[in-house]
């Protein structure tokens, strides 16, 4: 499992490259994680755009518009990358997320221990 420096790294190495994109369409692949991924919750991310990227203990949070929060929590073996459109498809890469520069967010967890959900910025401290 990743330790809260290597998240740390994780959101610091991602913000230079998501911060103030706006998300054109999520494609769900695998939707079978630690929590089912609700497909409908994240294909409604299309239009909106990354404000910020934090990190409460190990959970990932994308700070969307429209008081929107995208939650990650990486497991025990997963990982956000930045790729060019034109890369291959790796055979865990569970969501891919098309960002406005043409950029993909991919998620990548060969053991689905990972989570990805969305929430209301106000409904966060009842996660």
């Amino acid at each position: 499992m990743p330790e809260l420096p290597e998240v740390e790294t994780v959101c610091r190495s991602l913000r230079p490259h998501l911060v103030g994109r706006t998300i054109r369409r999520v494609r769900v692949l695998e939707p079978r994680l630690r929590l089912p991924v609700d497909e409908k919750r994240l294909k409604a991310l299309a239009g909106k755009r990354i404000d910020t990227i934090t990190r409460i203990a190990k959970y990932i949070l994308f700070d969307l518009s429209g008081d929107t929060v995208w939650v990650f929590h990486l497991g025990m073996s997963g990982k956000l990358i930045c790729v060019a459109p034109n890369t291959a498809r790796q055979k865990h890469d569970h969501i891919i997320v098309h960002l406005d520069d043409g950029a993909e967010l991919r998620y990548h967890d060969p053991r689905r221990f990972g989570l990805s959900l969305v929430t209301k910025r106000r409904a966060l401290l009842d996660l």
